[in-house]
């Protein structure tokens, strides 16, 4: 059986100054685990019986970032689906993008994180040490920026 995972790809808006680009005004949130090689990750986990995807995906937001669904705001047209080997299992995560709401909301991590970032694309990159995640994210800036 493969393992499958959801997560939200969350991101804010700095107040922009009036020169800078409204692309340079986006940060994305990463966790780091408290285990393992204790990497850098949007907020994601195991679907649970019963739950659609989209479901887990805000559950388990909730769960290790503390961010209610109400505090998010899904964006339409994005969704990303990673495969890759996990101890010799195939496994696949679907993200979705959100938006936070408000950008002073407060992450409640879980025990499962010991740290979270606000970060800009370059540095989310460098913090996301899988190709794959940094393909995303700079597909989601790109996304993004096209919406502008």
């Amino acid at each position: 059986m493969a393992l499958r995972a959801c997560g939200l790809i969350i991101y804010r808006r700095l107040q922009p100054a009036p020169s800078s680009k409204v692309t340079d005004c986006i940060e994305y949130l990463l966790l780091q685990t408290s285990y393992g090689t204790h990497h850098w990750t949007p907020p994601k986990g195991h679907v649970d019986p019963g739950e659609d995807d989209l479901q887990t995906a805000f559950r388990e937001t909730q769960e290790e970032a503390g961010l209610q669904a109400s505090q998010l705001t899904l964006i339409e047209g994005y969704k990303k689906e990673l495969h890759y080997p996990v101890r010799g299992k195939p496994k696949t995560v679907v993200y979705w993008l959100a938006e936070m709401k408000d950008y002073n909301t407060e992450i409640k991590l879980s025990e499962e994180h010991q740290a979270f970032q606000w970060l800009k694309l370059e540095d989310a990159c460098k913090f996301a040490e899988y190709e794959d995640m940094q393909a995303m994210l700079k597909e989601v800036h790109q996304f993004l920026c096209s919406r502008e």
